[in-house]
This record gives C-alpha cells, structure tokens and sequence, in this order.
C-alpha cells in the first residue's frame, strides 16, 4: 500500500554512505523522513549526517556490513529498540566485480552473493517481522538493477545476483499481500555511481583503454543517482511494484518482453559500438586463476 505521507515515518536505508544510498535517504529526509543509516564507510555516513542535520530531520548511523548475518539481525533489534519498526527499509547496499565469466575468481561470486543477494534476504528477514507484528501501512524496497532483467556481458556474477534479488522481490509481493507492506524491486539502469570507479574489483584480463571508455560513458550518459531516490521515494508514496529509472532501464526491459534474441543482439551491438566488447580471444585463465581480487 501507498505511504503518501512520509513526514516524521522512519526509513532505514542499507549502503547509505554514497552513490544511490546517500542519494535515497536525503531524498526521503526532504519529505519530512527520519533517516537510520547504514553502511562499511564512516567518512560516507559523518558527510550524510551533516546534510540530514541540515534539513532538520532525526536520524542514527551504523556501520554494518549487509553480508553479516548476525550484525543485520543485530541492526534491526537496534533499530527496534530505538525507534520502533521502520516504516520503510530500503536494502540498498552492493557491490560489482567485472569480468568475462570464466575470469570471474570463486571469490568474487562469494562477495557478490554475500552483499548483493543475502544483505537483502537479511534485511527481509530480520525487520520483516517487526514490521508486520507493528502494523499499519509499511513498505519494502529492495535495489536490484537493469543487469537484474536484461543481459550484461562481463557482469555474469553481479548480474545473477540481481537477477536473484528480483526473483526474490516477486515472491515477497505475493506472500505479503494483504498485510499492509508494500514491495517494489528497483532496477537502475547506467547511473553514475562509484561503483563502476572500483578498479579493485575488475578482472585483469580487462584491457585498461576499456575501463577508461566504460567510465567515459557512465560519467557523460550516466544518470545522477539522486534520480534514483527521487523515484524511490515516488515508488513507496505510490505504492509500484517496479521502478525502471535511468536512460536503458526502460526500453530495455520491455524489449526482453518482446523478444529475447533481440534483447541479446542489441545488448551486443551496444557494446560493439561504445566501445565495451571485445573479441573473445583471452588469455588461458591458469594465467590469471591466482587473482583473487574481489569487491
């Protein structure tokens, strides 16, 4: 259900200290939201609260990493403990690594599973049931991405790991159906986020002209991730299901609907033509299989 009304309501958001997250949670404070901010990046958090401070709403911080089971379960008997269940949680924290499939190290799919797919399922988990045993007119948002709906080469393991996220939202809808808590799954399409600035988190074999162009692209056709938060708040006050924000995220997923086999064509045309793919002429990955670099 919708929550028009979002002055004085409490909204834990998850990653908060940059990018879509710092983005989200001042975008909800200038409704009149208090904000419980969460993240691994102090420096992020203190400048969040500086700016919360200015537009005069209440907020907490706390450092926590999504992927910690017990320190999720511990936010949220925290967050209970201080100001009752939110009235919206938003499982907003990710990380990315980039690189063909099999350049892709164990390491990396494990971090990514951990923060992408179980920071939301402990966030579902934990406040979940606060949330429903409160009352009233509560909503989830869980951040997947337009890799969550639509091909994206080199992007094999963060991209499973959205698409799980919305495979998870969409069982949520229907097994909260009737208890007053709203889900909508929020799928960003090219925005400009540190995340794509993480060179830790690229496979080696990924020419560095490459990740100078990828960056070149993002920072000039790349959306700001404050419009990400102004949609986020524009979901929960009206209760939508999806939100596909940024200059792909719409015409792509309804081009999946219509056909697969063009949605591949022109993911990979894209591509080619931005300068993105490469032939597939790699190293043998024994040459690269100790590289163990993750998010």
């Amino acid at each position: 259900m919708a929550i028009p009304n979002l002055r004085d309501k409490w909204v834990v958001v998850t990653g908060a200290a940059s990018g879509i997250g710092y983005e989200t949670a001042l975008a909800f404070a200038r409704r009149g939201a208090n904000i419980y901010a969460t993240d691994l990046n102090q420096a992020g958090l203190d400048d969040l609260s500086k700016a919360l401070i200015g537009l005069g709403v209440r907020h907490h911080l706390a450092i926590v990493d999504v992927a910690n089971e017990a320190a999720m379960r511990a936010l949220a008997q925290e967050v209970q403990d201080k100001v009752g269940a939110p009235h919206v949680l938003v499982n907003n924290a990710g990380t990315g690594y980039m690189g063909p499939f099999l350049h892709t190290p164990m390491q990396a799919w494990r971090r990514l599973l951990d923060v992408n797919l179980m920071g939301v399922v402990h966030g579902c988990y934990y406040f979940l049931p606060a949330m429903k045993k409160a009352g009233g007119v509560r909503h989830v948002v869980n951040v997947a991405s337009a890799a969550g709906i639509t091909p994206s080469p080199n992007l094999s393991a963060y991209s499973a790991t959205k698409h799980a996220v919305m495979g998870l939202n969409d069982t949520l809808s229907i097994e909260l159906d009737g208890t007053g808590i709203g889900v909508t799954a929020v799928c960003p399409g090219v925005i400009n986020t540190p995340i794509i600035r993480n060179r830790k988190a690229v496979s080696p074999v990924i020419p560095s002209e490459q990740l100078d162009k990828l960056e070149g692209y993002y920072r000039s056709e790349g959306a700001h991730p404050a419009i990400v938060g102004t949609r986020i708040v524009q979901a929960v006050q009206r209760d939508e299901d999806i939100v596909l924000v940024g200059p792909t995220a719409r015409p792509m997923f309804h081009i999946k609907r219509l056909s697969r086999r063009l949605m591949r064509l022109l993911t990979i045309e894209g591509c080619k033509r931005n300068g993105f793919i490469w032939p597939y002429t790699l190293p043998e990955r024994s040459a690269v299989d100790t590289d163990q670099r993750a998010a």
